[in-house]
């Protein structure tokens, strides 16, 4: 007996039938991207993981395919108007929000049958100065050595990879998530995944706790919080993300702060920041950093290993974007208005100060170091061509650095005297400022690949070379001397959106975003 799916395609394909968009689905995506469109083999496909896929971009890829990848060209089997129908019914919110509980998670547990730990790293490298390079051309990661920038291994990723990558505090396994929410855990020492979990259906980031033993994945849909296992990726806790009024929440990303042995979370559809224990056994009352009178905050949450202690920090408006100073004492949240930034103490739970920041500042890119005696900060903008410099100390700005063009991130090092700054958006996002941290001038312009993207600085262990990621299919990472500022080296790369090194972000350096 012929399914009635192949049934209704046998018909399609004859052209006696007229297929509305659901049924061009069912033939044609279910079986890889699932039947509730949440995803399978193939990535979630509903608005929330399609945002980078606008207009005639889905289209193209439902008539051509992509390349290098599973997904097939249907120009064939459909015309330009069914093409642009099935793009319309993709992009369009599903009816209802599924649950994905433990048990939904825990079933799509996957270990690599391949996988063999090594009980030492497998190749010569100094382990602390390898660089992972995140190409999202093809959805693979380059495995650096910092010093020969020979690639060490290259593995495929899931789709879409959303976020920094977090590893443990030893360096030796790193965490990588993507945007419908599986989280892949991969060894550096053998060069080797070890397996994958689908954590969330819509994700937005990860953080790892400072013992290296709980990952924690901010989830869109559903509106929850999913706390892992780093030791096997399996479920320790589905936290609902529900304000004290009743409302549910999306997680805008979560944070770990490691003085404050915690994951800072912040609300997308709530006035609230939340602050929970990285440690299920921690004092619920968090004695030692938590205000007396805020005990009432405290809710013990249940989890398979004991408690996870949650706080509420209920604010005037939902923040976005968090910049933490180094302590951990204060965070910088940008309002929804676009021309401020928000100051709040995490010690007493409430906010101290407003920062005038017009053109909506992008201060998860915002870095800090020593400037005068005095504690600064720098973050960029995403809609005006500026960088604002800030004394953590008062509060004040202190200055306003003109750029060529609103930027997405800033860089540097401890060893090194330079913020490196790019110009991500309009005409001159070939461009590249290189800035002295000190007198907060533009010392250099760079333009190392003309009417190109260039975006995204690291450095390597020692600051002595900065690696600038050129933003293109067809792409490339740029070796500089981090002193001379001479192009030493490229690398050919897959679109390279993000480069993260081992030490750097284990020792949570002051050049580098938290």
């Amino acid at each position: 007996m012929i399914r009635p799916i192949v049934f209704s395609s046998i018909l399609l394909l004859a052209g006696i039938v007229q297929a509305d968009p659901a049924q061009h689905y069912a033939s044609y995506c279910a079986d890889c991207h699932g039947a509730d469109r949440l995803g399978g083999a193939g990535p979630a496909l509903i608005p929330q993981t399609l945002k980078r896929m606008r207009g005639p971009n889905l289209e193209g890829v439902i008539a051509n395919g992509r390349a290098a990848t599973q997904m097939p060209a249907f120009n064939a089997e459909l015309d330009a108007q069914a093409i642009t129908d099935l793009a319309t019914y993709l992009k369009t919110p599903l009816d209802t929000v599924p649950d994905w509980t433990s048990a939904h998670i825990t079933e799509t547990l996957w270990r690599d049958p391949g996988y063999r730990p090594a009980d030492a790293p497998v190749f010569d490298a100094d382990p602390m100065n390898i660089t992972l390079v995140v190409e999202t051309g093809d959805h693979h990661v380059s495995v650096l050595d910092g010093d020969t920038f020979d690639v060490l291994d290259r593995f495929e990723t899931p789709f879409a990879v959303h976020g920094g990558p977090k590893f443990t505090p030893d360096g030796r396994y790193v965490f990588i998530m993507s945007r419908d929410g599986w989280v892949q855990k991969y060894d550096i020492w053998s060069l080797q995944q070890v397996g994958r979990v689908r954590a969330g259906l819509n994700s937005r980031n990860i953080a790892i706790s400072r013992d290296g033993k709980h990952l924690a994945v901010a989830n869109y849909l559903p509106m929850t919080l999913t706390l892992l296992s780093t030791a096997d990726l399996s479920v320790e806790r589905v936290m609902p993300v529900i304000s004290k009024s009743g409302v549910h929440s999306r997680v805008s990303a979560v944070y770990q702060a490691p003085q404050r042995d915690s994951f800072i979370l912040a609300l997308k559809d709530a006035p609230e920041i939340w602050e929970v224990a990285t440690d299920p056994d921690a004092d619920p009352v968090y004695e030692g950093f938590v205000h007396s009178q805020e005990k009432d905050m405290i809710e013990a949450i249940p989890s398979s290993e004991g408690l996870f202690a949650r706080r509420r920090i209920e604010i005037a408006e939902p923040l976005d974007d968090f910049f933490f100073t180094d302590d951990y004492r204060h965070l910088v949240g940008a309002a929804r208005d676009g021309k401020r930034g928000v100051v709040v103490n995490l010690n007493v739970g409430r906010e101290i100060a407003e920062l005038p920041l017009p053109g909506m500042p992008h201060l998860g890119s915002g870095i800090s170091w020593e400037r005068d005696g005095r504690r600064v900060m720098a973050t960029p903008h995403l809609k005006e061509g500026r960088l604002s410099v800030i004394d953590t100390g008062n509060w004040r700005v202190l200055k306003s650095i003109d750029t060529d063009g609103p930027g997405f991130f800033l860089r540097s090092h401890e060893n090194s005297p330079y913020i490196w700054a790019d110009v991500f958006f309009g005409p001159n996002r070939d461009v590249m400022h290189v800035i002295d941290k000190q007198s907060l001038e533009v010392v250099k312009t760079l333009r190392p690949e003309p009417g190109a993207t260039v975006a995204h600085v690291e450095f390597t262990r020692d600051g002595s070379r900065a690696l600038v990621s050129v933003w293109e299919d067809d792409g490339a990472v740029i070796v500089y001397d981090a002193n001379t500022l001479k192009e030493l080296r490229r690398l050919p790369m897959r679109k390279p959106s993000g480069k993260y090194n081992v030490f750097n972000k284990i020792t949570f350096s002051e050049g580098t975003s938290h």
